[in-house]
């Protein structure tokens, strides 16, 4: 499936790379986002070997893979991160951003110099320079992982979310972009957020720090991109939902 321009002021865009065209019921779909800035690149979450041909092929029919400078990982889990030895070879100029908490496992996926690597401190980063534009890095820890970011993209107003925000749709039900009612999304959350979430400490302190943001989109690793109304609507839910630890007997069984 071809890319969609999330956001284009001209100089700035903002994608959405394809995604698996097929079903496979033993691997959740995943999304990869790029955002380009006269002819520079930033990869979020460019996934793991299993879609790596084709997210290669994505970003070629947008920038060339040598004009990357950044590659950003949320978390270490591998449909996130498992890719990262070829991208460090297709991508030879960019450096990987990704918490500190992680960089020492890095060296299980094959990653020994760490020249490349830009760790990221857990109280996160604001105004990150890169070629004319700026990121912010978010915490957004124990949502899922216990060392986990999010990036504000402050030109086109996208919250990167990683996996907060994530809808998990039938296969011939699913969108890319959703700016319907939140009730009509809340089923194919609601499952995903309860067991992968901490707890409700971590899902109110994320709220509360980005809601300090002006968003006009929420990009999820998984699922739907949430657009319009639907955000506010999500933020409320997410604010008070119980998960992880707050329903942990549920987990173990009575």
């Amino acid at each position: 499936m071809k890319s969609i321009c999330l956001y284009d002021n001209g100089k700035h865009k903002y994608y959405l790379l394809g995604w698996e065209e097929t079903e496979d019921a033993n691997m959740v779909p995943t999304n990869q986002y790029l955002i380009v800035h006269e002819n520079k690149g930033f990869l979020l979450d460019p996934g793991g070997a299993h879609v790596f041909p084709r997210v290669l092929a994505n970003v070629s029919e947008i920038i060339a893979p040598e004009n990357i400078e950044g590659i950003f990982y949320s978390h270490q889990d591998p449909d996130v991160s498992s890719g990262i030895t070829m991208w460090l070879t297709i991508a030879s100029r960019a450096k990987i951003y990704i918490s500190e908490l992680w960089i020492r496992f890095l060296p299980h996926f094959g990653v020994f110099d760490k020249k490349r690597i830009v760790g990221l401190k857990d109280s996160g980063e604001k105004g990150v320079r890169f070629s004319g534009y700026t990121l912010d890095f978010v915490p957004a820890h124990f949502l899922h992982a216990p060392g986990q970011f999010n990036v504000y993209d402050p030109i086109s107003k996208i919250l990167f979310s990683g996996d907060i925000g994530v809808s998990l749709l039938p296969f011939n039900q699913r969108v890319q972009i959703f700016e319907g009612d939140f009730k009509s999304l809340e089923n194919a959350m609601e499952g995903f957020h309860r067991r992968y979430m901490t707890s409700n400490a971590a899902c109110k302190r994320w709220v509360d720090r980005v809601s300090e943001y002006e968003i006009d989109m929420i990009a999820p690793q998984h699922g739907a991109v949430l657009k319009g109304n639907v955000i506010k609507e999500f933020l409320n839910w997410f604010k008070t939902l119980k998960c992880g630890s707050d329903i942990i007997e549920q987990f173990y069984g009575r």
